[in-house]
């Protein structure tokens, strides 16, 4: 996700966006088959894959708004995004999920910081 906002050209850019999609695409497969329609990676309760995913979420979404993409949406990545609704919602993650703003700003200053020491 770093590659997609950091990429120098568009080609890089490019690159890092089908990475992303591709493992994307892989895990909503894998969700589709693990979690047999139930709505987390280990079926009704957050297990350990969902808490390693979700400590991405909120760099995804930044991600996102950085780069004006979609990477999980209901169209191209359903699972993904159901999973994605109901982790955020749930009781145990709700109050512990950065603010995908408060977030962004953080990544702005990495950014930052990054860009000056080249």
């Amino acid at each position: 996700m770093k590659n997609i906002a950091a990429s120098p050209d568009e080609e890089g850019k490019k690159a890092a966006v089908e990475q992303v999609m591709t493992g994307l695409s892989l895990l909503e497969k894998a969700h589709g088959e693990i979690s047999k329609g139930k709505p987390f990676f280990g079926g009704d309760h957050i297990g350990y894959l969902d808490i390693a995913l979700g400590g991405l979420l909120g760099w995804l979404r930044v991600t996102q708004n950085f780069s004006g993409l979609k990477l999980i949406d209901p169209e191209s990545t359903p699972n993904l995004s159901h999973w994605a609704e109901k982790f955020s919602q749930d009781p145990a993650v709700s109050g512990v999920l950065p603010d995908t703003e408060k977030l962004s700003e953080f990544a702005k200053l990495i950014f930052s910081k990054f860009k000056a020491a080249q």
